[in-house]
């Protein structure tokens, strides 16, 4: 017998292939407001940081200072580790592009090192509560950003460490050891930040100015580059 046709129509291969799924709408960009929020919070959990601490630093304490609940604080961040890391995050960005100064100026260092501790210091006089928070976590033994330290400062470090050996070589400078060098560096001129407060008090004033920070400078830049002999 010859089979019945059937009468189903033939379906072509390519219709039996699935559609491709749309692509996920791309998040939206977070509104003036809630920028402006998030920063408000940011900003004063690096106040309450550098002043109790992260075990003594409350979330209510930091919402009630900025104006909202701790609820909705945890709306823009989801616990007090979060906000700490955060907060450390930022401190560290503000730190590492100001380091970008000293390797612009390749055939003067004299120049460069001016500019770098300049940098350094402004960013104590008008930061003094990030370079706190930072202390703070390095001198408990950095247990929340070790990793941070080791991943993002070490690079940037070997790099100004290789400025310094390029102006070596070319006799721009005395050879030292260029890594402590930069501790040294990086150590006094966050003093002005974490020990402000002692040093103003031994200055017979209530806070340091804008001359004490001009002064530190010039006395900083004399002995480091009449180190380096440039």
């Amino acid at each position: 017998m010859i089979p019945k046709s059937s009468t189903r129509q033939a379906v072509s291969p390519s219709d039996d292939l699935l559609q491709p799924a749309e692509a996920p709408a791309a998040p939206r960009a977070p509104t003036p407001s809630r920028l402006r929020k998030e920063r408000a919070i940011l900003n004063e959990a690096e106040n309450q940081f550098a002043q109790f601490g992260l075990e003594g630093a409350s979330l209510e304490g930091i919402a009630s200072a900025v104006g909202i609940s701790r609820h909705n604080l945890l709306y823009y961040f989801p616990s007090k580790e979060a906000l700490y890391r955060r907060v450390l995050d930022d401190v560290l960005d503000h730190w590492l592009s100001g380091m970008e100064d000293l390797w612009r100026e390749q055939d003067d260092p004299a120049k460069a090192l001016r500019k770098y501790i300049r940098a350094k210091l402004r960013s104590s006089l008008e930061h003094p509560n990030a370079a706190k928070v930072f202390a703070k976590e390095v001198i408990a033994g950095a247990p929340r950003y070790a990793e941070a330290i080791r991943e993002r400062v070490a690079p940037v470090l070997q790099k100004e460490v290789t400025t310094f050996e390029h102006w070596a070589q070319k006799g721009l400078v005395a050879k030292l050891d260029f890594t402590h060098l930069m501790f040294i560096i990086w150590t006094v001129t966050q003093a002005y930040a974490e020990h402000q407060t002692q040093f103003a008090i031994l200055l017979g004033k209530p806070q340091l100015d804008e001359q004490d920070f001009d002064r530190a400078e010039e006395v900083i830049c004399t002995l480091v580059l009449s180190g380096l002999e440039c």
